[in-house]
């Protein structure tokens, strides 16, 4: 019944989609008419226009497109217009590839490539080398697609084509979410939607909408993605561009399957399906029967299932698209796994990992992984279930990537500005219009007073107009002054909070991953010592590196609630008069045995005398802090060294302790110092392969700083590196409450 009710969605669907494109194919019937009638004369103008027919012919008909395209070379070539049998072949190469046939489009391509470039015609160069390297990226040929797309993008800036180079960044985009660099992607993406939003390019905005929603699907980010299609898919509607709705329909019903919300999936991956095989669309044939296939089987209705992932399966391989190849092996790998068929799971599973990885899609290999983990654990093989459930957790966490969060954010502030901004402009525009026809309507009536009124009536009506137009002028300086006040308090709260969630967005991402890998580590050795895969020696022996990894964690969330708690208002209350060597002394005990484990000498050069005023657990932590990064970034023989002196500030003649932490080891370079205490540097691993979080000496700087002091560091690669920092003297006639600024 089910299947039934899906056929009649089908055919609902398909006469709501002709009825979209409909309005722009009826507009074009007169173009269609003139160009092919018998006694018209196969000029310049027909044949532009038959191209321009072609091209507008795509978004809802390839064969269209192929048509006229080919009428065009034909007629051009009769009467050697040069121009027009470039541009003809460059539609028909594009429908060409769009269908599948890439070895005609290639040809087709370069033919255009060579006669644009005799004529020197560089907007047609950069549309063939775009959609050149648009076929190559549906091939996974991605180095190639790059030189073609990065070429167009320069005629284009050189041309100063703004549409242009919008759909170039959108392009380099695509190919960099094919190789898996999501954060690079947006980066190109935004980079063109805010081009299409100044130009008001709703066509071009649909699609960047849907490819900055595949992106956020990739990273989990559901609820995000969802919001995303939905601007997509009423942006192409309001365009009436058949191509995005189909698209931003399927991307929908992937999310929603994302989601296991099944039946409202099936309803938009089929109106997905009927526009791709309405307009032979193999790429879209390929991957939504493939999702479709996913959403059946979990309806455990395997036969189905398997008819479109046959389907999908054929296309890719028959059209060489080697993404969606990839996609629907991995579908297979899915679905007997869900038959708990592990055999044909693993074989499928298998096959898909190697097109991932050829591919270098991140996305791609995470699920590869988790379906060889599903099937080998169900063929009992733990060890190798094991390998491949952490080789997914590690996979999944790259494609969580904190950075992309980040950017996301940052681009959407931007985003919501330059709308604002563009609706101001237009806002003033408007206003403009309306205050230009009014005052030309004013001059009208005056002209007709003339007629009617004596010379002293003129006069009292142009002093009533000189009165009325400086009071708007007036007005209007106060209303601007007003928006002006605005706007900078908007740019100030917009760069606050900006910054809030720049930090939150870490701090949460961080928690996140270093409470869950320890805590993952101990849940997978519990497992496998309940399903009696290891030994209980074999568990002892894995110990000591789960605790290490423990006490990692406990030490960053010490820190990290410290942190916290000092941003309280009462911090100053901590503050006191202690022996600095008292502080250091702790630490050197306690880092000791990692110390020797290195083969690292740590120096203690701290007089036993010296006294500053502080909050001691700031001190020990941001000591702890330095000396940790010393020693992860040293080896074997290097040596630590803690010394400190007191210095006396040349401005306001105070005295202060210099305190610094220096080490023999592998330094940094300049460019990774300029990034140091802004809490957006990446952690390295140290010369064992240490982690870190990276967010350790933005809590050193905010601390020093609240305990009146300043915290620098210098260093060069190869030689070492020197974190140094200022805490006040203690003396006797400081007040306990009160905290000033060494230096």
């Amino acid at each position: 019944m089910k299947v039934y009710i899906a056929l009649f969605f089908l055919l609902i669907s398909k006469s709501g989609f002709d009825s979209l494109s409909k309005g722009r194919i009826d507009s074009l019937k007169p173009l269609i008419g003139y160009t092919l009638s018998g006694n018209t004369a196969s000029d310049t103008a027909n044949i532009n226009r038959l191209n321009e027919l072609a091209a507008r012919y795509f978004e809802s008909n390839a064969d269209s497109t192929i048509f006229y395209g080919e009428i065009s070379v034909d007629l051009s070539r009769k009467i050697n217009y040069q121009n027009g049998v470039a541009n003809g072949f460059l539609q028909l190469a594009h429908a060409t590839y769009f269908k599948g046939n890439f070895d005609k489009a290639k040809q087709d391509f370069e033919i255009a490539i060579k006669i644009f470039t005799q004529l020197d015609n560089k907007k047609g160069l950069a549309q063939c080398y775009e959609l050149y390297g648009k076929m190559e990226n549906l091939q996974a040929n991605y180095k190639i697609a790059l030189t073609y797309l990065n070429i167009a993008l320069d005629i284009n800036k050189q041309q100063k084509n703004k549409t242009g180079i919008a759909s170039c960044y959108k392009n380099i985009g695509m190919v960099n979410f094919g190789e898996g660099q999501l954060s690079t992607a947006l980066d190109f993406y935004y980079k063109a939607l805010f081009i299409d939003i100044k130009e008001n390019n709703k066509t071009d905005a649909a699609d960047i909408y849907n490819n900055i929603g595949d992106v956020l699907q990739n990273m989990e980010a559901y609820p995000k993605a969802l919001e995303y299609y939905k601007k997509a898919l009423a942006e192409a509607r309001d365009a009436k561009d058949l191509l995005e709705v189909g698209t931003a329909n399927e991307n929908i019903g992937e999310v929603l399957l994302a989601q296991k919300d099944y039946n409202d999936a099936i309803i938009y991956l089929s109106k997905a399906i009927v526009i791709a095989t309405k307009q032979d669309d193999k790429d879209g044939i390929s991957y939504i029967s493939a999702d479709l296939g996913l959403c059946y089987a979990n309806k455990n209705q395997m036969d189905v299932a398997l008819n479109y992932l046959a389907n999908s399966l054929q296309v890719a391989r028959k059209n060489k698209i080697v993404y969606n190849e990839a996609f629907a092996l991995i579908s297979y790998a899915t679905v007997f796994n869900l038959k708990k068929d592990y055999k044909n799971a693993c074989k499928y599973a298998l096959d898909g990992q190697v097109l991932a990885i050829q591919l270098g899609n991140i996305w791609f290999r995470t699920n590869a992984a988790l379906q060889l983990y599903k099937c080998y654990a169900g063929m009992g093989k733990f060890e190798e279930a094991f390998k491949y459930s952490v080789q997914y957790n590690n996979l999944k966490d790259s494609l969580k990537s904190n950075e992309g969060i980040q950017k996301l954010t940052s681009y959407n502030l931007t985003l919501n500005f330059t709308a604002k901004q563009q609706q101001i402009e237009l806002q003033h525009r408007e206003k403009e219009i309306i205050y230009q026809q009014q005052i030309k309507q004013q001059k009208l009536n005056g002209t007709f007073g003339v007629i009617l009124i004596v010379m002293i009536v003129i006069s009292i009506f142009y002093y009533v107009q000189k009165r009325r137009q400086h009071k708007t002028i007036l007005m209007l300086a106060d209303k601007n002054t007003e928006i002006l006040i605005q706007k900078t308090n908007i740019d100030e709260q917009a760069g606050k909070l900006n910054e809030s969630n720049l930090l939150k967005d870490r701090l949460i991402s961080i928690l996140a991953h270093d409470l869950r890998a320890p805590l993952s580590t101990l849940r997978g050795v519990f497992s496998l010592l309940q399903d009696d895969t290891i030994s209980i020696d074999e568990v002892l022996e894995m110990i000591p590196s789960v605790l290490k990894k423990l006490e990692y964690t406990s030490d960053f969330l010490d820190t990290l609630l410290f942190w916290i708690n000092s941003q309280v208002e009462n911090f100053g209350k901590s503050v006191k008069s202690f022996r600095l060597k008292d502080i250091v002394d702790s630490e050197m005990i306690s880092l000791m045995e990692q110390s020797q484990k290195k083969g690292i000498n740590l120096i203690d050069k701290i007089a036993g005398d010296e006294r500053v005023f502080a909050d001691p657990d700031s001190v020990r932590i941001v000591l702890r802090n330095l000396v940790n990064n010393a020693l992860k970034f040293s080896a074997k023989d290097d040596v630590i060294e803690i010394s400190s002196q007191v210095n006396k500030d040349g401005v306001t003649n105070k005295e202060y302790h210099l305190i610094s932490v220096s080490d023999t080891g592998i330094g940094m370079a300049k460019d990774q110092l300029e990034k140091l205490f802004n809490g957006k540097v990446n952690s390295e691993t140290g010369t064992n392969n240490e982690s870190g979080t990276g967010m350790g000496l933005m809590f050193c700087k905010d601390l020093v700083e609240r305990c009146g002091g300043k915290i620098w560091v210098s260093s060069r690669e190869g030689q070492g590196t020197e974190f140094s920092f200022t805490l006040p003297v203690a003396t006797v006639a400081l007040p306990a409450q009160s905290l000033q600024l060494a230096c």
